[in-house]
């Protein structure tokens, strides 16, 4: 069952070093304030899984967090190449990334596969490829019915998933809308979910299609107002864009990148004040 608590402290609970951890969000709802808290924490060993490794994946490699990569297209519309994430897998810094590269339908349906507790996905997204030759972890079945070729991908059950939503009640069930990506399955196929919103509500008030986390697939809440910056969460702020144009300068460079970690992530003095009042926020939480 949910759990309310501070970024840091659910962080420390639930993310520990060697995990295979999931932090999802599509164009939308990215939890980059949870992979900040992880950088913080000095996250290592850390096995990644996204479907689009963005901005917030370029930083968590970067600063030293990942071993491994799972993924299935790495860069961003906006920005171009990660450059952490080609320094890492081309000259080992700061250290050396194994990666596995899927596609996007495959990811989905590992992410559905893991949700339903099943060992791997079938799909027909490679016939025509070599894909299978280029990956181990693809292999090839013939339905037992028609006798048709299709491909098999493992499943993907993260050790830990880690999601951005709008809102939030007082039992921990999670309300998010808008453009969706694999939120809910990566949240259904994890061991542990931690879930970082914009507001804490007395009633949720679901508009029609929207997706609701029932408090008991999740175990941490944690009120992040902005925590999807420089992302955007819809209904609440707009993209960062001017952030995101900024980032191909920043990242190309290790000095650069460097200066803008300690300075914008590791600086304890710029969250000292913003985890006070989380903590007290908790505390008071607590005794109600």
């Amino acid at each position: 069952m949910a759990q309310w608590a501070s970024l840091s402290e659910a962080v420390a609970a639930h993310i520990h070093d060697g995990d295979l951890v999931a932090l999802e969000g599509f164009t939308h709802l990215i939890p980059f304030a949870a992979g900040h808290e992880i950088i913080r924490q000095g996250r290592c060993n850390l096995s990644l899984v996204r479907m689009t490794p963005d901005l917030i994946y370029d930083q968590l490699i970067g600063a030293g967090c990942a071993a491994r990569l799972t993924f299935s297209w790495g860069g961003n519309p906006g920005v171009g190449s990660l450059h952490r994430f080609r320094d890492a897998v081309e000259r080992d810094w700061p250290v050396p990334l194994a990666i596995e590269e899927r596609s996007h339908s495959d990811l989905a349906n590992a992410y559905v596969a893991g949700a339903a507790n099943l060992p791997f996905a079938v799909l027909r997204a490679y016939a025509g490829s070599s894909y299978e030759q280029a990956s181990p972890h693809i292999r090839s079945i013939h339905c037992p019915f028609t006798g048709e070729r299709l491909a098999a991908t493992p499943s993907v059950r993260p050790d830990v998933a880690v999601i951005h939503a709008q809102k939030a009640d007082r039992q921990g069930n999670v309300l998010l809308w808008g453009i969706l990506g694999v939120q809910k399955e990566a949240v259904l196929a994890a061991r542990h979910a931690v879930v970082t919103v914009e507001e804490r509500v007395e009633s949720l008030d679901a508009p029609p299609n929207a997706c609701i986390l029932p408090a008991w697939v999740v175990d941490a809440v944690c009120l992040v107002p902005g925590g999807a910056a420089p992302s955007y969460a819809h209904g609440y702020y707009d993209r960062d864009n001017a952030f995101y144009r900024r980032w191909d300068a920043i990242s190309r460079d290790r000095e650069r990148f460097c200066a803008w970690l300690k300075q914008s992530v590791l600086d304890t003095a710029n969250f000292t004040e913003y985890q006070r009042v989380q903590e007290e926020w908790c505390r008071k939480e607590a005794l109600r």
